[in-house]
């Protein structure tokens, strides 16, 4: 499904643990991943050194991706490595696209709960300018790094977003002969008690139904055996999260939408929440403009 993984990387101890999941992955899919280095121009990183100019972190990525190559290698990925200056988050954007690049897999890791924010806000920012699919990886060890993945969570909300990024979700799942559970969360927590707040509930309650049995039946043209429907009341993003808990969800994966650029937004606000929160794998997928 994937012929080629970009893995952005910074040698550090968690995203090593990352590279790891990548190479997985790359084994899985006989895909070839390409390592990059961004040397942040946002930091003065250019001095002298026996009267010639260098720049430090450039020399710095040149031997991480070295390194990356030589682990690689011993894990029987093929790979291909680039150091390249520039702003990070939109530099791997467009790198991705750029070099036709299938997925990237991009390291995560933040604070407990709701509450956690992507490090160095770099990640997020690359899902919110990424039009190649986006799988974000915690470092963290107390968090499930399982491949291949047995169980795929897939939410909806029955939008156009939501549709494609399902497409993506259930193609992968179908390859991995994963499980897939469908989940749409009815927002009932501005619902008042009065009549108009119970007709506005019901149908809520029937456009989430409506939104599940789509996936539903996409799952069945993709070949997907084993599909779990879920109904959930309450805020989407914490429906997400209480879903991945309940059920061992493996990696969870839903769609971003708005415009191309640093003012795209994510679908709602929630798969921002739940890139930053999930305790697992989240693959974000662009809406084609």
């Amino acid at each position: 499904m994937y012929e080629t993984i970009l893995l952005p990387f910074d040698g550090s101890d968690g995203a090593t643990e990352v590279l790891h999941h990548a190479a997985e992955i790359a084994n899985w899919a006989d895909a070839t991943i390409r390592v990059l280095y961004v040397a942040d121009t946002n930091r003065d990183s250019v001095t002298v050194v026996e009267g010639h100019t260098v720049d430090v972190l450039e020399r710095e990525g040149r031997d991480i991706v070295e390194e990356a190559e030589k682990t690689l290698e011993t894990l029987g990925v093929s790979c291909r490595t680039d150091v390249v200056q520039g702003n990070p988050a939109p530099t791997i954007a467009e790198y991705a696209e750029e070099y036709d690049q299938d997925l990237v897999v991009m390291p995560t890791h933040g604070r407990e709960g709701l509450s956690r924010y992507v490090v160095g806000s770099v990640a997020e920012k690359v899902v919110r300018l990424s039009s190649v699919p986006v799988l974000s990886v915690r470092m963290q060890a107390d968090e499930l790094l399982t491949f291949p993945y047995e169980t795929v969570l897939v939410p909806t909300d029955g939008s156009d977003a939501a549709a494609h990024a399902a497409d993506h979700l259930l193609a992968f799942a179908a390859a991995l002969d994963a499980t897939v559970h469908v989940l749409s969360v009815v927002d009932d927590s501005a619902l008042g008690p009065d009549i108009r707040s119970t007709i506005a509930g019901e149908e809520s309650e029937q456009a989430a139904e409506k939104a599940v049995e789509t996936v539903v039946s996409a799952a069945e043209r993709y070949g997907v055996t084993d599909v779990v429907r879920h109904i959930e009341h309450g805020r989407p993003a914490e429906g997400i999260l209480g879903c991945i808990e309940a059920n061992d969800i493996h990696a969870v994966g839903m769609g971003t939408t708005g415009r191309r650029g640093t003012d795209r937004i994510l679908l709602g606000s929630v798969a921002e929440k739940t890139v930053r929160s999930a305790p697992v794998p989240v693959m974000t997928v662009a809406e084609p403009e």
